[in-house]
């Protein structure tokens, strides 16, 4: 189907920066979700199918491999090297510190890089203190199940994040899950002749029975029963030095400061784990309040259409009925390059149970052969006027200017009426203050599951939406596929404008803030043609969103006015902006977090979330199938439907 719009720019559709914004957010989330869920990693090790080299095995915590030959060493007596594992913890650091200055010992701290690069500042303060820094690996996982690929990352990871949280580089290595020396057998010598490649000197732990007096590596974790263990251990008199690995061997300290290039590559790196972790836990907190909000939604739609149904069957004693409105009606149909339905179209309104019609088609330019279609229809009430391609709105107000009676109905050329459809749409017109009225669009190919969730989205999402408008008194829309009107209301507004995109939803908020009022007629059903593929179904949903922004700025004036007009627009603008412009632009983002969250962070608790919406939804997509009396059979698509995000927009 050829756009109706043809003269009018159609909002570009920015895939470019959609692709950007979309791979950056994912990946902001792939590197968080590794980093912070150590994602294909191990947590527990598997068994050692073999022991480390003899060499190795001397019961000496310090490993030095170069090529196939091991050397150990161990700290001299009386000396203790205190080393701590993990973090940097934001809690426990800060109080080791003070308990080490205190005691005027220094200690080595092996840090895990993610850590390092969400706590920069606590990195700086073990290095200002004086203290020894080593490579825990960035995620601090197992590395004997682990590639090589994998080690090599884990390992220049660390490195990086050292590099830009503190300026150093170190060549010490302490590996996960492991404590003695005799600990790293099986994987974990592999893993560690990896390491030693690289220029890493391995430090394991001397076995808790060891004295301290004969000299120890100690290893503690970052937790309260560390710090008192280590508060007790300062109680031993026999122990005359606590220091770092790297002095009790006599060497030079294992921390030299980086290259410049590697601690810009340092910052980088925490520059992108920063935004990364930054927006995880924004979007957790924009996903619980954009879910509150929704099901909220959800709640105050079912309330507002029962308000309605009842509203509809309630008789009110005293109250006088309105006359039956049998007057002539104009309809404008606008057509371009609609051969394929404008035929089905104007017989549909000729068989019409209200007689007195004057059919307008109105061929905008087409280049098929829709106008001889309209024309080769045998009936006096159909006219055809021809004009260039000049859009829709251009093409409604010269059928304006032919239209010979007061009431005017506007129509879409790939729309099926049903025979009371007319007669009963204009039936709210009896009221002199009622300028407009929507009917009620349903889809007609519905047989494919891309047509089926229209469906489901016309029924649960549109036509709810209609009956909480028509409740509120606050219609912000009369689709373009049916909707009837006062010809003087459009002539007191200037006719249909050209100005936005979504001139439907322009033209309804212009007769609001006119002083007409607009309602929803239900029972005025007309089937309409959708979108068979997803790119039609793209610009569409994007021409509506952009063009309901470009009528809610163009009437934003409306929120400080007063009587109907304010009410109006102090009900519907922010509705329509909060879940009609904001949730279906976030749909992207939103469907690859929940994608983060089923991957990376808690599956079970992410389909669990999933699932409850789910129910929900169908439970309130089923009261509203049931309402326009439709089967219920259909919510089978419900689950993939939201399995793919919506992007719904009001302007139909």
């Amino acid at each position: 189907m050829v756009s109706r719009h043809a003269h009018r720019p159609e909002p570009r559709g920015h895939w470019l920066l959609l692709i950007v914004v979309v791979s950056a957010v994912a990946a902001a989330l792939v590197s968080e979700g590794w980093t912070t869920h150590e994602v294909a990693s191990q947590s527990t090790r598997s068994p050692c199918t073999s022991p480390i080299p003899k060499a190795a095995d001397t019961g000496k915590p310090v490993v030095r491999l170069d090529g196939s030959t091991a050397q150990t060493a161990g700290m001299p007596a009386r000396t203790v090297a205190l080393t701590f594992d993990g973090g940097p913890d934001p809690v426990w650091i800060p109080r080791l510190l003070h308990l080490l200055r205190a005691h005027h010992a220094h200690a080595t701290f092996f840090l895990s890089g993610v850590q390092a690069a969400r706590h920069p500042e606590l990195v700086r303060r073990i290095r200002d203190a004086g203290h020894e820094i080593g490579s825990f690996t960035y995620t601090g996982s197992d590395l004997g199940s682990a590639s090589a690929a994998r080690t090599r990352l884990e390992l220049s990871l660390t490195r990086t994040a050292l590099a830009g949280s503190a300026g150093i580089n170190t060549q010490l290595l302490r590996l996960p899950l492991t404590t003695q020396a005799d600990t790293m057998c099986g994987g974990e010598w592999t893993a560690a002749r990896r390491a030693a490649e690289q220029g890493h000197l391995l430090v394991a732990a001397d076995r808790p029975t060891r004295k301290p007096e004969r000299g120890v590596v100690q290893q503690y974790s970052q937790t309260d029963s560390a710090y008192s263990e280590v508060k007790k251990l300062f109680r031993n008199r026999k122990v005359e030095k606590y220091t770092t690995v790297s002095e009790g061997l006599g060497r030079s300290p294992a921390d030299t400061p980086a290259s410049t290039v590697g601690q810009v590559q340092g910052k980088a790196l925490l520059q992108v784990q920063s935004i990364g972790h930054g927006f995880v836990q924004a979007m957790t907190w924009v996903l619980g309040v954009a879910g509150t909000l929704a099901l909220l939604r959800l709640l105050l739609l079912v309330f507002f259409a029962r308000s309605h149904v009842r509203r509809l069957h309630r008789f009110r004693p005293g109250s006088p009925w309105l006359r039956e409105v049998n007057e002539p009606v104009t309809v404008l149909i606008p057509a371009n390059n609609e051969e394929a339905g404008i035929e089905s179209t104007v017989r549909s309104l000729l068989a019409s149970t209200h007689r007195w019609l004057q059919i307008i088609v109105i061929d905008d330019g087409s280049t098929d052969r829709t106008a001889d279609l309209a024309t080769w229809i045998d009936d006096p009430r159909v006219a055809v006027i021809r004009q260039p391609n000049a859009g829709k709105a251009a093409a409604l107000n010269p059928g304006l200017a032919h239209a010979d009676h007061d009431i005017v109905v506007m129509v879409d050329a790939d729309t099926v009426f049903e025979p009371e459809a007319i007669h009963q749409l204009i039936q709210p017109l009896a009221h002199p203050a009622i300028g407009a009225v929507s009917g009620n669009t349903k889809v007609a190919n519905h047989r494919r599951l891309l047509g089926r969730w229209q469906h489901l989205e016309y029924v649960f999402g549109f036509n709810l939406d209609r009956r909480m408008y028509e409740v509120l008194e606050c219609m912000p829309t009369v689709p373009g596929a049916i909707g009837a009107f006062r010809r003087d209301a459009l002539l007191g507004v200037g006719g249909v404008s050209h100005a936005t995109l979504a001139e439907d939803t322009d033209l309804t908020m212009a007769l609001w803030r006119a002083g007409w009022r607009v309602v929803y007629q239900e029972s005025a059903i007309a089937w309409t043609e959708v979108p068979t593929s997803l790119r039609q179904l793209w610009r569409q949903r994007y021409r509506w969103c952009y063009g309901t922004l470009q009528a809610m700025w163009k009437h934003r004036r409306a929120l400080r006015e007063v009587g109907p007009a304010g009410r109006f627009a102090r009900r519907a603008l922010p509705y329509l902006f909060l879940f009609q412009v904001v949730l279906p632009l976030l749909a992207p983002i939103v469907d690859v977090f929940a994608l983060y969250g089923v991957a990376f962070a808690d599956p079970v608790g992410s389909i669990g979330v999933w699932v409850a919406f789910l129910v929900a939804q169908m439970l309130g997509a089923g009261y509203a199938l049931r309402l326009d009396r439709e089967l219920l059979r259909a919510l089978w698509a419900m689950p993939f439907q939201l399995a793919r995000g919506r992007a719904a927009g009001p302007s139909i």
